[in-house]
């Protein structure tokens, strides 16, 4: 089998392709349009080898429309695409690949069962086994190139994120790569984990690797990105390249980015966690007395395929308290979650909520006691995709009143009504009520998860990532709403996040989750992230 070029030895190619002015890969008027929406309305943009490229915008922008585009996923309507000058189609992920496009997504596409030599040694998704001894010299090679250090034998479902993030690199650079997408990659890494993709991203681009670099988190653009790109309602509405993003002050980069991102909106979001400098812990305490409205005690859920489960978890949250509960993704959060909402069977332990025991309780019988739970999985269990908004923000009110009459008839203007009223107040973007759920942005669906968790009375909300994949503008409105109600109405949360900053930037206390077990809670406090960062890779309090 022939053996494609590591990156360090088409280096000077790219290079040279660099001082050329040539770009690594150019998308000329790309325009792509889906029922009810244009994605991306005649966009050009330039990458360009030896380059950190970060690409913004909030969510519907149509950054993800672009990338799909350039992975191959999905096909322009319009436009073409160039690469190292010369036009190309992409119409599948393999013709970007053998292209030297690859991406890494959000969530590891790495079989957890095989170790990293097998994994490597399927192919790259070319259905043909590679020979273990070529396998083995190549990883060496790119390690080496890279810095890094990666162990064949582990075994990856045991490795930590950042571990298979590096091997997800690893596989888009076997093909001998000149374009790398990273979506969303700091995501669900720790700290330190963050640290060290950083620290692999400036070895990447030293290599000559044209890097795209998607995030929601301003700092971060700035921290790494030497261009970066803004889309708004996709269109291309600015771009910052390299002698500005290098030449001026932080502050004025920053404020630029924020104003073509946001525009007349721009002034209010000065001090949203994802643009001002790096959040430490600082919240205030409260004084929310000691009786607490959630118990949970020696809980344990036993795990399904894949998973951790739960073993024995204590904890309490007091009314008007934000308990953040931190940890790397698949430790044990999920199950956490759904234990406590009533989708998951409990093998042993107790969850009491204003003092009764709720454990044997039906979902439903638990959401009158006011118990709320908001799923990170929005459009598989979230939402019913067909069915439209109107119907999804009354979803558990089935057979209620004033929503159905007896005899199990729909009162539509009553559910169109209180629809539109949530609409309103949970500025949900939508052309109307009768829209099919499906087609809303992430950031819009999330808010129909929180209209409808929200609206009737919650005393107690479980929320799991509900920032995830959000944009700046949404991610603060979303925070907003869990730290008014909980100032405000005295409505407790349990906030499950993978993002370290934003439970530093609203939760009261910080339980920390590590293989299903409670590895320490933390009160939030200045210089506390050390402390959760050490608990989150197992560390005990």
């Amino acid at each position: 089998m022939t053996q494609t070029s590591a990156p360090v030895e088409s280096a000077t190619e790219r290079a040279a392709e660099h001082a050329a002015g040539t770009p690594a890969v150019e998308v000329i008027g790309i325009t792509k349009v889906f029922p009810g929406v244009v994605a991306n309305d005649d966009v050009s943009v330039a990458f360009h080898a030896g380059e950190v490229h970060c690409l913004l915008g909030e969510n519907g922008a149509g950054k993800s429309t672009l990338m799909n585009i350039l992975s191959g996923m999905q096909q322009p309507d319009a436009g073409t695409i160039k690469v190292a000058g010369d036009e190309v189609e992409i119409d599948t992920p393999k013709s970007a690949l053998d292209l030297g496009i690859g991406t890494v997504y959000q969530h590891p596409t790495l079989i957890p069962t095989f170790s990293v030599l097998e994994n490597l040694m399927m192919g790259m998704g070319s259905g043909v086994r590679l020979p273990r001894k070529k396998t083995l010299d190549r990883l060496q090679e790119i390690c080496k190139t890279l810095g890094i250090e990666v162990d064949p034998s582990a075994i990856t479902g045991r490795l930590s994120l950042g571990q298979q993030q590096q091997i997800e690199i690893i596989k888009a650079l076997w093909e001998g790569s000149r374009v790398l997408i990273l979506d969303e990659p700091t995501s669900m890494l720790t700290p330190q984990g963050i640290a060290e993709l950083v620290k692999l991203i400036g070895q990447l681009r030293k290599e000559g690797l044209a890097i795209i670099f998607i995030t929601h988190k301003l700092r971060e653009a700035l921290d790494v990105g030497d261009r970066v790109s803004i889309l708004r309602r996709g269109r291309l509405v600015g771009e910052l390249d390299p002698e500005f993003v290098h030449s001026h002050d932080r502050d004025e980069v920053q404020n630029r980015i924020v104003s073509l991102m946001f525009g007349a909106e721009a002034s209010d979001l000065a001090n949203v966690a994802e643009i001002r400098d790096k959040i430490q812990g600082r919240r205030e305490k409260r004084d929310l007395g000691s009786k607490p409205l959630l118990e949970v005690d020696g809980l344990t859920v036993q795990p399904k395929r894949g998973e951790v489960g739960i073993h024995e978890v204590t904890l309490t949250v007091r009314p008007g308290e934000i308990m953040g509960v931190a940890g790397v993704d698949g430790n044990g959060q999920r199950e956490l979650a759904e234990a406590i909402a009533g989708q998951r069977r409990v093998s042993d332990g107790d969850i009491r909520l204003e003092g009764t025991s709720i454990v044997k309780m039906s979902v439903g019988k638990r959401q009158s006691f006011g118990l709320r739970y908001v799923t990170d999985d929005r459009k598989g269990e979230g939402i019913v995709a067909q069915i439209d908004v109107a119907s999804n923000l009354v979803l558990k009110k089935i057979g209620q009143h004033p929503f159905w009459k007896r005899g199990g008839r729909t009162c539509n203007e009553t559910i169109d009504s209180t629809a539109e009223e949530l609409v309103e107040e949970f500025d949900i973007r939508c052309p109307s009520v009768k829209t099919a759920c499906g087609t809303l942005s992430g950031g819009n669906l999330q808010k129909v998860l929180l209209a409808r968790e929200l609206a009737f009375d919650p005393k107690l909300v479980v929320y799991n990532k509900p920032t995830y994949g959000l944009d700046v503008k949404t991610t603060r409105a979303v925070r907003e709403r869990i730290r008014t109600l909980a100032e405000e109405e005295n409505v407790a949360a349990l906030l499950i996040s993978t993002d370290l900053e934003e439970l530093l930037d609203i939760a009261d206390r910080i339980a920390v989750l590590y293989r299903g077990e409670i590895t320490g809670i933390v009160e939030n406090e200045v210089g506390c992230e050390e402390r959760v960062g050490r608990l989150m890779i197992g560390a005990h309090e």
